[in-house]
């Protein structure tokens, strides 16, 4: 398995952060590297665990699963319809009020397998992966100065 994390001091409160992460099948609204989303199936009592959205990047397509849920700290998704060598990668949001704004931080974890071979590729993945969650971090950034309620 490897990871990749990334970091950035958004000057809002966490509870204004939470409710655009939160807003689960939006994404396309804030995110530029995403041209489509939408709720393909909330929980059981709304957005939690077990919902899904389906997220167009480009030509390809693939379906986030909410595997961790909690208001208004950490939200984690499972990332399905990559290629089969990837067993799981999943991404997980964490928000850190701090003052004056919150940290947030956005982790990509990759598990292709337990070989030499497989831990390489999941590194060049992570190492890839980083520049999407730049991208996405600076986006929510962006997306946070524009909404000032």
């Amino acid at each position: 398995m490897a990871e990749s994390t990334r970091r950035r001091t958004i000057p809002a409160e966490a509870q204004r952060i939470w409710a655009v992460l939160a807003d689960f099948g939006a994404i396309s609204s804030w995110a530029d590297i995403v041209d489509h989303s939408c709720l393909l199936s909330p929980a059981a009592d709304g957005v939690g665990i077990g919902a899904a959205r389906r997220v167009q990047l480009g030509r390809n397509a693939v379906v986030e699963r909410i595997t961790d849920f909690d208001p208004p700290h950490t939200l984690a998704y499972d990332i399905e319809g990559l290629p089969r060598q990837v067993r799981r990668l999943n991404n997980r949001w964490t928000l850190q009020p701090i003052t004056g704004g919150t940290v947030v931080s956005l982790t990509t974890t990759v598990d292709i397998g337990p070989h030499r071979l497989q831990h390489l590729a999941e590194k060049a993945l992570t190492r890839f992966s980083a520049s999407r969650l730049d991208a996405l971090l600076d986006a929510l950034s962006r997306r946070m100065e524009g909404s000032h309620v």
